[in-house]
Formats: C-alpha cells, sequence, structure tokens
C-alpha cells in the first residue's frame, strides 16, 4: 500500500503522515535482538552449568563404585574419578577430590566429594563454586 499523506484537519497545509516513524523498525529490531542474544547465550551458559554438573555427579560415582571393589582402595577411587573428569571436561575440574567413609541409610558407603569451579562465563568460574558427591556401598 502506498504511502499517502493528507492535510491537517485545521487548514495549516501541514502535512500529517507516518513520516516520523521512519527508522524505527531498525531501532526496535536491534533491541529485539539484542534481548533475544542475551537471552539464548544464557540459555547455552545454563546448559553448560547443568552438563558440568551431571558430568562431575557421574565421574564422582563411577569413582565411588570402582574404589568399593575388593582389590581397590579410597586412593584408586579419587584417582578414577579425577581420570574420567580430566578425559571428560578439564584437568581443572578435578583438583579438588576427596573420600571418605560414610553411613548411609545403616549401609556403610565409600563417599567421592569433588568440588570444582563453578561455570559461569564458558569454563570460567569461581573455584570451588560447585560441589558434588557420589556413593558407594562398600562390601565387608
Amino acid at each position: 500500500m502506498p504511502f499517502r499523506s493528507r492535510v491537517a484537519e485545521d487548514g495549516s497545509g501541514v502535512r500529517v503522515g507516518r513520516g516520523d516513524e521512519r527508522g524505527s523498525a531498525v531501532v526496535d529490531f536491534v533491541l529485539v535482538g539484542g534481548l533475544l542474544t542475551v537471552f539464548f547465550l544464557a540459555v547455552i551458559q545454563l546448559t553448560l552449568i547443568l552438563h558440568v554438573r551431571n558430568t562431575l555427579i557421574d565421574a564422582a560415582s563411577s569413582g565411588a563404585r570402582y574404589g568399593t571393589l575388593a582389590d581397590r582402595t579410597s586412593s584408586d577411587a579419587r584417582e578414577r574419578t579425577a581420570e574420567l573428569i580430566g578425559t571428560a571436561l578439564n584437568a581443572d575440574f578435578a583438583r579438588d577430590i576427596s573420600t571418605s567413609e560414610a553411613s548411609f541409610q545403616g549401609i556403610r558407603t565409600l563417599e567421592v566429594t569433588v568440588r570444582a569451579p563453578l561455570p559461569v562465563i564458558g569454563l570460567i568460574g569461581p573455584v570451588a563454586g560447585l560441589e558434588v558427591r557420589g556413593h558407594a556401598a562398600t562390601s565387608g
């Protein structure tokens, strides 16, 4: 539909139309595009945080199960956990791994605790911002 201007009703001869809105679509696009980009990056970062958390939980649980085998010790559990984390993520996430004997619902368990950076921007974040634990029942 072509743009039509019209003469003001007061007879002044001033044309009234949509000429004063020229360029507003560009501003709207930039503002909405910027907002959507920030939202998209926030969702991606949340996905990365959940991936790191789930990977650490899996490594701690696998390390605990490995450490409770008949011929293994708690130091083997720490080494196995560090190996899994280093393979899946980065060796920086495997710096603080500890093991302890615990009791869970009356059952003796080996508990592997991993303290790792919480990835806030990419994989960069505060040290020991994330702590996860894995358990496995000990035999005997």
